[in-house]
């Protein structure tokens, strides 16, 4: 069966190239940023990207879609900010309710940061699960590690999937992998190469572990770095500067900690080598560092589309 999907916030497309290999072909993608929209157009031109707010947007027109996903912005429930919630103007999750309620989707997928599962967040968890409950549908939300499914980070991330009451029951959450996701020694070995960089074997073994969070901070606050200073300990322990990113690879007689690229910022996230960035490394730094990673979000795509192919086969055979 073909699965047809709306993309919002659709930033890098992170979620939405998961989406994509997981089954899912996008009918349209929203993005309010300029750079990530163009970033989108760049690595699928055949997608159709709608560059504005999201409180602009409709999705009456595609009534009945298989799927809406998409990552609200996560300000309002991040540690590293104000956490606002509702009283954020950045908060999106009303938005999303309402394009639910337009175009009334089979499911729902939506991801955020962990901050949004404190508890000075339950009674706003609880609202957005009841008012998914007069449209119809059973919501749940869920802690993953990216980590867990082959990304060379920890990343937890929540992720929220809602589906209508006839197709939740054939839902299951994606299990784990069973082998560890390579370190980033090993995911970075070949780009840290590119020059010729002597050292490159020897900075292998030491970044033996999986890295802290990426943290790709707002157009407000944060830069093209490695994230907070607790981050930074970490990216050095492996020997990583994590200051700042480099515009090319070590050349073959530096010494010291490299920084990373653009590029390896986007393979820790889980992109493929061949999906580009638009804009500036800052801009494009951001882009990757506020992504949700591919793998995870095929894991659970791929997952979602089961329930949904199992909840067809018996409304068929109850027809019969």
């Amino acid at each position: 069966m073909g699965f047809s999907s709306i993309e919002i916030c659709a930033g890098a497309g992170g979620q939405a190239l998961g989406l994509e290999q997981a089954g899912f072909d996008h009918v349209n993608l929203v993005e309010l940023d300029a750079a990530a929209c163009q970033t989108l157009q760049i690595n699928r031109n055949h997608w159709h990207v709608t560059k504005g707010d999201l409180r602009h947007f409709s999705a009456e027109k595609w009534k009945g879609i298989e799927l809406l996903a998409g990552g609200v912005p996560c300000q309002p429930f991040s540690q590293a900010g104000k956490q606002q919630g509702n009283e954020d103007e950045r908060d999106l999750f009303p938005e999303a309710i309402r394009l639910v309620s337009e175009c009334q989707p089979k499911a729902v997928m939506l991801e955020n940061v962990r901050g949004l599962l404190g508890s000075m967040f339950d009674e706003y968890r609880a609202k957005i699960v009841a008012d998914l409950k007069k449209l119809g549908y059973v919501a749940e939300w869920r802690l993953l590690n990216a980590s867990d499914f082959g990304v060379p980070q920890l990343r937890p991330r929540v992720v929220f999937v809602v589906l209508k009451k006839d197709t939740a029951g054939y839902f299951n959450w994606p299990s784990a992998f069973t082998a560890p996701p390579p370190t980033v020694g090993e995911t970075l070995f070949t780009l840290m190469t590119a020059n010729g960089w002597r050292g490159a074997s020897a900075w292998r073994e030491r970044a033996c572990n999986i890295a802290p969070t990426l943290v790709g901070g707002s157009k407000k606050h944060g830069g093209p770095d490695l994230g907070p200073t607790r981050a930074k300990k970490a990216w050095a322990s492996m020997g990583v500067d994590g200051m700042g990113i480099a515009d090319t690879a070590p050349e073959e007689d530096f010494v010291g900690m490299p920084r990373l690229t653009v590029r390896m910022t986007a393979r820790i996230q889980g992109f493929p080598d061949h999906w580009q960035f638009s804009g500036k490394k800052t801009a494009a730094y951001r882009q990757i560092g506020n992504a949700f990673p591919p793998p995870v979000a095929c894991a659970v795509g791929t997952q979602i589309q089961t329930a949904l192919n199992a909840a067809a086969k018996q409304r068929i055979r109850r027809a019969q």
